[in-house]
Formats: structure tokens, sequence, C-alpha cells
């Protein structure tokens, strides 16, 4: 028997049932899912030092387990010595059993040892059913060993959903156990 992750089994086992009694569908397939997770990092001293980046792309691929890539400059910018085509990011994007792997460590370790922790903030959506959640520390990934940073920097995680609402979405996100903040 091929290993399935533990969230994809709880998606296909109790959320698309939750989510269908709440809203109504009609047909398993109009019950929203998680399309792919984006995990992203720009890094403005890549300008100074290029190092800097290479340090960006290997803790994003500590962190999630896939090669990370470098993202590059569009276009120049003067007045912060920037050309076009200077690296100056780094992103990952996570989709199938990669996806939910990170999603569970997310949620099961990572989010627990941010400080003072009392959920996520339920303002990230944008209106289409995509959810954007800003991390300060890289530190809060086990994957990350303290001793070996060179400096601390936040990360950007975007997860993107086939729900047509933010209600729909922060219901699907919320089965799947990501802890928002009570109002």
């Amino acid at each position: 028997m091929a290993y399935v992750p533990r969230l994809k089994q709880e998606y296909k086992d109790k959320v698309v049932a939750a989510l269908t009694e709440e809203f109504g569908y009609k047909n398993v397939m109009q019950v929203p899912v998680l399309n792919k997770i984006v995990v992203s990092r720009g890094v403005g001293a890549a300008v100074a030092d290029k190092k800097m980046i290479d340090y960006a792309v290997e803790e994003l691929t500590k962190i999630t387990g896939q090669k990370a890539v470098a993202t590059i400059s569009k276009k120049d910018v003067a007045t912060f010595k920037l050309r076009k085509g200077m690296p100056i990011g780094a992103k990952v994007t996570l989709r199938g059993e990669r996806m939910y792997e990170f999603l569970d460590r997310l949620i099961t370790s990572a989010l627990p040892r941010v400080r003072d922790f009392h959920g996520i903030n339920a303002t990230g959506f944008d209106g289409r059913g995509n959810y954007n959640l800003g991390v300060t520390e890289q530190i809060i990934f086990p994957e990350i060993n303290i001793d070996k940073i060179h400096r601390i920097s936040g990360m950007d995680i975007t997860f993107v959903t086939s729900a047509e609402t933010d209600k729909e979405a922060k219901s699907l996100l919320t089965e799947l156990g990501l802890p928002f903040k009570k109002n």
C-alpha cells in the first residue's frame, strides 16, 4: 500500500463531509481543495552580498523538503542599486504529497513554537479564496539549526485554494487544522 500523508487522508475522510454539510454542495467535485502552497522570501540584502541568496535557497530547501529557486528582479531600481536580472529572493511551490507534509509540519511543530502564539490572523484572505501568512522568524521550523543561521529573517506562505469565496477558503483551512484567532 502506498504512503498517504495524514492531512490528505483527513481531507478525504472528514473535511469533504464537513464542508459539504456546511455549504450544501451537491457534488464532491464542488468542495474546495488546497491546490498549492508557495513559500517565498525576499532578500533585500542580496544586492550587497550575493551569498545571502544561497543561504535563503538552502534554508527554504531544508524547511520544505523541495529545492528552492532564486527569484530575479524584473526591472532596474536606482535607489536600491538594483539591476534587472539580479537575484533578490527565493521561493518554493509545493503541490501534492509534499504540500500536505509541509502543512502538517507547519501546523503541528512550527506554529506552536512561535512566541506568545494565540492563532493566526484571519485577515490575510485576498477575496478569491487564497490566504497569505507571514512568518517573522525562520527558526520556528525544527529543520533549521539556530547555530548555523546567518541572519534571522521571515518568509511569506501563500495557500492557494479552489474556493470561490473567502468564507469557503477559511472553512477549508480551519478544517485542515490552521489555528485562526477567535474574534
